[in-house]
């Protein structure tokens, strides 16, 4: 099936079957109650992302294209968006959450997909099955923090897997980037759910933990760049913004004695994230969305552009987006004397 045709279907399926899950969300009470640091005031159902998911897979399976070497990616998302879907139904403990997670890494790195930079010795190896662990889990832990706002996780998913497809079409991973846009598809037939003012839908924690595992998966297995440093950099660049949010959320939190363990971290929730500053500064919650976006977009157009460069380029382009998060750091820290998280 052409691709046009794949990415349709997968929109309209997906924005049919969330129609119906929403149903299923009321009847069995898979909702998310208002209340704490919530910023919703009503009780809304949590099942945008299995929608998401279900899209995802009937595209895929209609897709014409051989899907066969992203099978350990689509296991280890189904595993994620399994155990996501627990905790939105009856809950879940930080470890185990951790515990699901580090198996769905572990299977994406059991079939031979991990980062590649060190040297082919045992302490490299090691090395880079470490590293390749934490970006699973990080991101996907990123990616569950930032799901915060309407429209938020969702949208900026599709602007990085927009980023992610042109630079694989550009050289020739057909596959992959078939892949990308048929999970832009599903996430474009949620995000009208999400946005509506009544009978709106969620994403819920196997949703937005879904998603962050799949991009982390999707910066794994594509080749960026023909130099192999900035083929490093251009994931980093592209989900810079989850990237920002937890590492800065993480010190404050730390910082201020809010969290002194790894569990304590997983477990700890509150409205001291990136776009809830940019509410407190003034923004409307669209308006941070939009914010987000942007600056989503700035991010993906700077990877593009060093895709085909050297090490110092990619380096230059990672200082810059440094900057500029250190820039909305220092506002978001001068404004704290007003705003309580």
């Amino acid at each position: 099936m052409p691709i046009i045709a794949t990415f349709l279907l997968t929109f309209f399926v997906t924005f049919l079957l969330v129609f119906f899950l929403r149903k299923v969300a009321w009847k069995y009470n898979i909702v998310d109650n208002p209340g704490g640091r919530k910023v919703h005031l009503q009780a809304t159902p949590l099942l945008g992302g299995v929608g998401i998911y279900l899209g995802l897979v009937i595209g895929l399976m209609v897709s014409s294209t051989d899907m066969g070497p992203f099978l350990p990616v689509m296991a280890g998302a189904t595993l994620i968006l399994a155990v996501g879907l627990v905790e939105d139904i009856r809950g879940l403990s930080a470890q185990i959450r951790l515990i699901f997670q580090l198996l769905a890494a572990t299977i994406i790195v059991g079939s031979g997909i991990k980062v590649s930079f060190l040297p082919n010795v045992v302490w490299g190896d090691i090395a880079e099955i470490l590293v390749t662990v934490i970006w699973l889990v990080g991101v996907t832990s990123a990616f569950n923090y930032l799901d915060g706002l309407d429209g938020l996780a969702s949208g900026s998913a599709v602007i990085n897997l927009a980023a992610f497809s042109v630079i694989l079409y550009s050289t020739g991973q057909y596959a992959l980037g078939k892949l990308c846009i048929i999970l832009i598809a599903a996430c474009l037939g949620f995000l009208p759910h999400n946005f509506r003012i009544h009978q709106k839908m969620f994403l819920g924690e196997a949703g937005s933990t879904l998603l962050g595992f799949m991009l982390a998966s999707i910066a794994l297995v594509g080749n960026w760049a023909e130099d192999n440093t900035v083929k490093l950099f251009i994931p980093i660049l592209i989900i810079a913004v989850p990237i920002f949010d937890m590492i800065f959320t993480t010190i404050m939190r730390v910082r201020e004695g809010k969290v002194k363990t790894v569990v304590q971290w997983l477990r700890y929730g509150g409205r001291d994230h990136f776009h809830h500053y940019l509410v407190s500064l003034g923004l409307p919650n669209v308006g941070a969305v939009i914010f987000i976006y942007f600056v989503s977009i700035s991010l993906g157009i700077a990877a593009y552009m060093v895709s085909n460069d050297k090490a110092i380029e990619g380096l230059l382009a990672l200082t810059q987006t440094a900057i500029t998060f250190c820039v909305i750091a220092i506002l978001i820290l001068a404004q704290r004397r007003n705003f309580q998280p």
